[in-house]
């Protein structure tokens, strides 16, 4: 089995639409004084305004449950979830400054030592992505970024001292995304932040380009396959569904053994040859560099348990609520877009091989999971993927309020 990088990407998002809207009101305060020029927003979408004079906000949104966000420069950022059924006018917040002094930071997140660019391509890499995207995505104000790399864990992070300026310019958008958290730990790179989309301006041939980006980062995306999964139209949107276990291979030895074949070799004086097949081991050193060879095997294997699945067989509505229930790991395999050739080429002993169909593994990590018709999980740390979603990153990223018909 291919050993895919495994990605996880989470915004702790509510969102769930329906046709109605009204307008959130509220004020914002420093010290009991009212705050101007606050970003107020909701996540991971293009609605959002700033905070006037007198700290007030008026943002128009649809009726449901939201992730508001209130952001400003040196202070802690406010993530509260409003419910529109419950919503009482005004809001009030009140924001509390960060506790690491602004200018002390500022000079830590400098390029102080040259390891920084290396640590910068690689939280690139691991944020914004590889794939043809990525190469129009760019960070306007990376100097506002550290890193930390813990050796002795091997556990490498990433900080902000402010939200990240970030512009797409393939897709159209200029984004704030302010990071709360990353870290890449044996090969799982995982972030938090808070995300506001805003539409970049450009002639009409630019917004033709922009229009035709964003249906192929739609296309096959977790954003339209879980949108798919609820309204029941797998079939209809190119997605197919294969479930499968995975069991430890029993033909790879264990550590321990692999270990003392290693010693047993390591005080030979001979020299090997491991180019030729060994049927039958003769000795202690044969039986060594056949452990070792084996050690190559990959320590998973998978096993299709059931093919070409419906969303009924994953989907439990409850009420209101709609659920993913799936013992097994999900193949998913989106039928209408073939592979990136930077995807078949991402490991450094990748051969080049013929493009096929984008395909994805989901892991539940969780026995039942709660999923929005808007096309989120809502808490998606309870899956993690594998395969194609693990490759396609921030560079792919569209707001939620997004619609396919709106391209057309």
């Amino acid at each position: 089995m291919t050993r895919f990088l495994i990605f996880l990407l989470f915004f702790n998002l509510f969102y769930f639409q329906i046709s109605a809207q009204i307008y959130l009101e509220g004020k914002i305060y420093v010290n009991n004084e009212p705050q101007s020029n606050v970003s107020v927003y909701l996540n991971n979408t293009t609605t959002g305004t700033i905070t006037n004079k007198d700290g007030e906000f008026n943002l128009e949104v649809k009726n449901g449950v939201h992730q508001l966000i209130i952001s400003h420069l040196g202070f802690k950022t406010i993530a509260h979830n409003v419910d529109t059924e419950t919503y009482k006018k005004p809001l009030v917040f009140s924001l509390l400054e960060e506790d690491f002094p602004l200018d002390e930071v500022v000079v830590k997140g400098k390029r102080s030592n040259d390891d920084w660019e290396y640590h910068y391509s690689v939280f690139v890499r691991e944020f914004i992505g590889t794939d043809e995207l990525s190469k129009h995505c760019t960070i306007k104000n990376r100097d506002v970024l550290s890193f930390e790399f813990d050796a002795q864990n091997n556990v490498f992070t990433a900080k902000a001292i402010e939200p990240l300026l970030i512009e797409n310019e393939a897709l159209g958008y200029a984004i704030s995304y302010d990071l709360q958290y990353f870290s890449l730990e044996k090969n799982i790179s995982k972030y938090l932040g808070y995300s506001y989309f805003k539409e970049l301006r450009g002639s009409k041939g630019k917004h033709k380009k922009w229009r035709k980006n964003r249906l192929k980062a739609y296309h096959g995306s977790q954003l339209h396959f879980y949108r798919s999964v609820v309204k029941h139209a797998l079939q209809k949107e190119g997605f197919v569904i294969n479930q499968f276990v995975r069991k430890k291979n029993k033909d790879r030895p264990s550590p321990e053994r692999v270990i003392r074949a290693g010693k047993i070799l390591s005080k030979s004086n001979v020299v090997f040859n491991l180019s030729g097949k060994m049927d039958r081991p003769e000795n202690s050193i044969d039986s060594a560099l056949i452990i070792l060879e084996k050690a190559k095997l990959p320590k998973y294997i998978d096993y299709l348990s059931k093919d070409e699945i419906a969303s009924s067989d994953i989907i439990l509505d409850e009420g209101k609520q709609t659920y993913l229930l799936f013992n097994h790991n999900l193949r998913v395999t989106y039928l209408r877009e073939k592979e990136e050739n930077n995807y078949i080429l991402r490991n450094p002993f990748s051969k080049p091989r013929k493009a096929v169909s984008q395909a994805s593994n989901v892991i539940p990590l969780a026995k039942k999971i709660k999923v929005y018709p808007i096309g989120v999980l809502a808490n998606p740390l309870d899956v993690l993927y594998e395969g194609y979603w693990s490759y396609t990153k921030f560079a792919n990223s569209l707001p939620l309020d997004y619609r396919e018909s709106n391209e057309d």
